[in-house]
């Protein structure tokens, strides 16, 4: 590859490969932090987000046009999986990871730093009109396509919110898993765990949001809202993304994936995946998978144990303390389901609390 004779050496060693990641963008000065990661760090990292940057990674900005003009090896084949938010995500990227040809990235940050933009795409005071944020985007699915072995294909697990682009990220060609849970569950999942509420406390706002824009209205005020019913309205954002993006796909580009299915038979469950992404294996590999240590370790923090027995007694503990909260969060979303069509048609098909 011959690259321009204006690039430096930074540009010309990220041209080469997926050795030098491009880990975030600041729009506003047009620059991408790369930071320095072997095969066997995308393997090991859970978040390819600002946990990621150490002295070791050698983090270093860069001018965008400049990658641009360096890097021109067109590939854009990765395939996505997207997700409401704790509902086995990085589990199936991690599983998915160990099979031969697959090279999984989970949550890189440059896709939460596109989604961001998109709240303002098209307006007057976005900082890049919307045909340079389709091509950046375009462009930032190539950098993330790359893979250290040419046969491989790379599989990118997206932060939950990032669903919200999903249409222009699968494009006409690449493929989804969509994974999901039944309201009920995810409202208990995220009672269940600190972080997790912490984390619904950070996103409800920009949720709500995303929702009413969905929706065509402004009906709820988030100060109105309980946690559990800040809960539910989080569920039916992030599902009615994946549903946008679901239906605007190519016929059979998207798989729907419910985690407790997965969950009571994980075997069979990751033979359907990988059929769906075209991934070479065999029944003794995925069984193999399912009955490894992976299944009984936290995915986002591995060091520490994880199983499918102890997530239900903290979903059980979640339902008896929450029980009354719970209960008037899944009233909240019939409530909407009777007042908006749209709402009602995607609790029929994908909902079954």
């Amino acid at each position: 590859m011959n690259s321009p004779p204006f690039s430096s050496p930074l540009a010309q060693a990220f041209a080469q490969g997926p050795a030098w990641f491009p880990q975030q963008m600041d729009a506003a000065t047009d620059r991408v932090l790369l930071v320095r990661m072997a095969e066997e760090d995308y393997r090991q990292a859970s978040f390819l987000d600002q946990r990621m940057l150490t002295q070791k990674s050698q983090p270093q900005w860069a001018d965008w046009p400049e990658l641009e003009a360096a890097d021109q090896a067109g590939r854009r084949d990765a395939h996505f999986i997207f997700h409401v938010g704790h509902v086995g995500s990085t589990l199936i990227a991690r599983l998915l990871g160990e099979l031969d040809g697959v090279f999984a990235l989970r949550e890189p940050q440059i896709l939460r730093n596109f989604a961001d933009l998109a709240a303002t795409d098209g307006q007057p005071h976005a900082v890049w009109s919307p045909e340079r944020f389709r091509d950046r985007l375009d462009m930032a699915v190539g950098w993330l396509s790359r893979t250290f072995a040419p046969a491989d294909r790379a599989l990118i697990k997206a932060t939950s919110f990032v669903s919200e682009i999903a249409t222009p990220l699968l494009g006409d060609d690449r493929k989804a898993l969509c994974l999901t849970v039944a309201p009920d569950r995810y409202i208990a999942t995220i009672l269940a765990g600190e972080n997790s509420r912490q984390e619904l406390a950070m996103l409800a706002s920009q949720r709500l949001h995303r929702l009413h824009k969905r929706l065509g209205c402004a009906e709820w005020r988030l100060w109105d809202m309980s946690e559990p019913v800040r809960a539910a309205m989080s569920w039916l954002s992030e599902m009615m993304a994946l549903d946008a993006a679901a239906k605007a796909a190519p016929d059979g580009h998207v798989h729907w994936l419910d985690f407790d299915a997965f969950l009571a038979d994980p075997a069979a469950r990751l033979g359907d995946i990988a059929a769906f992404f075209a991934m070479e294996t065999n029944a003794d590999a995925l069984s193999a998978l399912a009955a490894g240590p992976l299944m009984d370790q936290y995915s986002k923090a591995p060091e520490h144990g994880y199983s499918a027995d102890i997530r239900e007694k903290l979903l059980a503990e979640a339902r008896a303390t929450h029980q009354e909260g719970i209960a008037t969060a899944l009233t909240w979303l019939k409530d909407m389901a009777a007042r908006h069509a749209a709402v009602a048609e995607l609790m029929t098909e994908h909902a079954r609390a």
